[in-house]
């Protein structure tokens, strides 16, 4: 309890399930974010003061530094799957994520930082790029952090079966973009705590980008599939060429919670899976001792809430 932990974006999905992942190995978590008005319901996780909200904010250096001091360990989980506001690609994947590298540095804090595969400073993905540079620009300030590139990570609040799930509500069909070929391999967002975790007990070597990806390589065409058996509804499987998905998405990347944009489209052009060098080189789940956790496991707990009324009876409850 008297060792300390800052998780920055810690009120996240991902960065939840760390913050519970710490609790249990009995650290003492600091949770930094924008508003801890927010992020209340962390401090059951663990005993009294255990769990501690503060606030801070990527873009402000200042706010950063003070959430860093008396650390053992800097986590960064924050990310955004698409830009609004000030929060763009640029400020939160390279500006902020430089900036807790350089308040680890200044503390003495070791880093550990959330990235994802196909981070890439040669994309087309504005994405991708950004989460290139900060790997960059977090190696540039502490060349002994500990980076993990997930793939596609799915768990009860994730964005990915639950947004297509949703969606197979409203419409008849769901788009599958670039044909639907584009391999993912589901990471479970357990997992993923798991190995962070590790890393903060010093079980993950220094210096090292690791990627994490779960016991199956699936296309998102069998991802859909796999997702309609689940909830029981049948629905158009509907090829889009990229030319047409980015003509919708230019019009759908203008609502407040875009179901597409541009950016993702760009990002569907290509696999999302672990590389063979990584597995080569140990630099995976399994390198770090973690069996992953295969989707069939996982997703039944949460996709009942999408079936009919009457269709199905709540896991919990059978």
């Amino acid at each position: 309890m008297e060792r300390l932990v800052t998780v920055f974006g810690g009120s996240g999905f991902i960065g939840r399930h760390v913050v519970r992942a710490l609790v249990r190995q009995g650290w003492r978590v600091r949770v930094a974010v924008r508003r801890p008005d927010l992020a209340g319901h962390l401090q059951p996780l663990g005993a009294v003061g255990q769990v501690n909200p503060v606030q801070a904010n990527l873009r402000y250096p200042a706010s950063v530094l003070r959430a860093a001091e008396g650390s053992e360990v800097v986590i960064n989980a924050v990310g955004v799957l698409h830009q609004s506001g000030r929060q763009s690609f640029e400020a939160v994947h390279d500006f902020g994520a430089r900036q807790v590298a350089l308040a680890a540095k200044e503390v003495g804090a070791r880093m550990i930082h959330l990235s994802a595969i196909g981070a890439d400073a040669a994309s087309d993905a504005l994405y991708a790029r950004t989460k290139a540079a900060g790997e960059a620009g977090v190696l540039e300030a502490r060349p002994d952090a500990v980076i993990f590139r997930p793939s596609v990570v799915f768990g009860p609040e994730d964005d990915f079966f639950n947004r297509f799930a949703a969606m197979s509500r409203l419409s008849p069909f769901l788009p599958l973009i670039s044909g639907g070929e584009t391999r993912f391999q589901p990471v479970f967002v357990g997992d993923v705590a798991a190995a962070i975790a590790k890393a903060v007990d010093e079980e993950a070597k220094p210096g090292t980008v690791y990627e994490l990806g779960g016991p199956e390589v699936l296309t998102f065409r069998q991802l859909m599939e796999i997702m309609l058996e689940e909830i029981g509804r049948k629905r158009l499987l509907v090829p889009v060429p990229r030319g047409l998905a980015m003509l919708k998405a230019r019009v759908l990347e203008l609502l407040p919670n875009p179901l597409l944009t541009r950016d993702q489209v760009r990002l569907l052009a290509y696999d999302n899976i672990v590389s063979e060098a990584a597995k080569a080189e140990g630099r995976t789940l399994e390198g770090l001792g973690i069996h992953p956790t295969a989707i069939g496991a996982v997703l039944p707990g949460y996709m009942w809430r999408y079936r009919k009324a009457g269709q199905f009876t709540r896991p919990e409850a059978a």
